[in-house]
């Protein structure tokens, strides 16, 4: 199972013209139904999907269903546990703590690949590997 950024389902929703391949690979991960997100992530998405500046943003409504669709897979809780893990592993990566628990949700959630645009692509973070499954080449 593969733990999916925010990225990933921003992208699936595009209707850019520039984004076309983008949003054919993130709906084919997605189609792939192995894969994880947290409630972060969930967060993330409705935020920068209904956000006024967006070149299409959704409605509320909208936004709201896709989130509800979403939780057809596992979605990981953020805890106390998983916020403390977070900025333990903010401190031993070097990385903001949004992106630590990121790590950390996949962590707890047994996902050892996190899909992502923005954390560094083929980092490991204790054996959380990052891939950008939009790279090129």
């Amino acid at each position: 199972m593969q733990f999916v950024d925010t990225s990933v389902l921003l992208y699936a929703i595009s209707r850019d013209q520039e984004e076309r391949e983008k949003a054919e690979r993130a709906n084919a991960i997605l189609a792939g139904r192995d894969v994880a997100l947290s409630v972060q992530v969930l967060q993330e998405f409705y935020v920068q999907a209904t956000r006024a500046s967006r070149t299409d943003p959704l409605t509320h409504e909208q936004a709201t269903r896709l989130v509800e669709s979403f939780l057809r897979f596992p979605v990981q809780e953020i805890t106390s546990a998983i916020m403390l893990a977070a900025i333990s592993a903010k401190r031993r990566f070097g990385i903001s703590c949004w992106d630590a628990a990121i790590i950390e949700a996949a962590r707890a959630l047994g996902c050892n690949v996190v899909l992502s645009e923005d954390l560094s692509d083929g980092g490991d973070y204790g054996g959380v590997e990052v891939e950008n499954p939009f790279r090129t080449g």
